[in-house]
């Protein structure tokens, strides 16, 4: 973990890409990875990683047609910074493994990119609500989006519904973040199967956590609960996460329809 130079046990992922890039399905598989070598992990996500975030989750994506885009980008600042004081951070001091579904990158290429904010202001929106915390490593699930479309279920939010071109200026501003730093933010090809993309991000964790970084041997510590909600569920919740052998979830749902992932809307999940 990045924070203002300081480090500490726990690790923390996060996941990128655009709209059916099976962001959900790739991390409930890497989770299970990480579980299946001793570590604690938290499944968590933006926005909707706590009952608050939950709320903003709802309005930001089914809320009035008339939200402009830097109310939007408030909202989402301010679930951030809510999300990473009351959730990230302790876990992660903690020492647990936090694997988030989306953060500042999607704020980025979304509402700095696509959205015409500025990515620069947006990024130092974001590094003030987090005080300057930062993934250990991003997966970047690069799809196109009319691949990512076809993939879709459900009734769209908001941002789903926009044009093919605001979905190509926030895969262009993705890919443009890796380029800028390679060392962090790795992209994966999301075309292919959902077996074939996590053998490429499996590949990934093996040489990287495997090559000394984290030693992934060391006794585990502590994770500090989401809620007393979430921590009361998580064997309940730990039966509902597929084994990563198993293809039952091919294709990934909508976010907004994840109780089998996250528990109760608003609420991360302890594997």
């Amino acid at each position: 973990m990045t924070d203002e130079g300081t480090a500490s046990a726990g690790l923390f992922i996060t996941f990128e890409g655009g709209d059916g890039s099976g962001k959900t399905t790739q991390i409930r598989r890497v989770g299970q990875w990480f579980t299946d070598r001793g570590r604690r992990v938290l499944l968590t996500r933006e926005p909707g990683g706590t009952e608050l975030g939950g709320e903003i989750r709802r309005l930001v994506q089914h809320g009035p047609e008339d939200v402009d885009a830097r109310t939007e980008a408030l909202l989402y600042a301010a679930d951030r910074a809510y999300h990473v004081s009351t959730v990230v951070r302790p876990a992660l001091e903690n020492g647990a493994v936090v694997l988030s579904d989306r953060y500042i990158d999607s704020s980025v290429a979304y509402q700095g990119a696509a959205r015409d904010l500025g990515t620069g202001e947006i990024l130092k929106l974001s590094e003030w609500a987090t005080e300057g915390l930062r993934p250990d490593l991003t997966f970047l699930l690069d799809l196109p989006p009319e691949v990512g479309a076809r993939r879709g279920s459900g009734d769209p939010d908001r941002l789903e519904r926009e044009p093919g071109e605001f979905h190509e200026r926030v895969r262009h501003e993705y890919l443009q973040l890796a380029e800028e730093d390679p060392d962090r933010i790795v992209v994966i090809d999301a075309v292919g199967t959902p077996g074939q993309v996590f053998s490429e991000i499996r590949g990934v964790l093996e040489e990287r956590f495997y090559g000394h970084r984290v030693d992934l041997d060391e006794e585990p510590g502590p994770v500090a609960p989401v809620s007393p909600a979430s921590a009361a569920r998580r064997s309940t919740d730990r039966d509902r996460v597929s084994p990563v052998g198993t293809e039952a979830s091919e294709e990934p749902s909508p976010l907004g329809s994840q109780a089998t992932l996250w528990g109760d809307p608003g609420e991360g999940m302890l594997l």
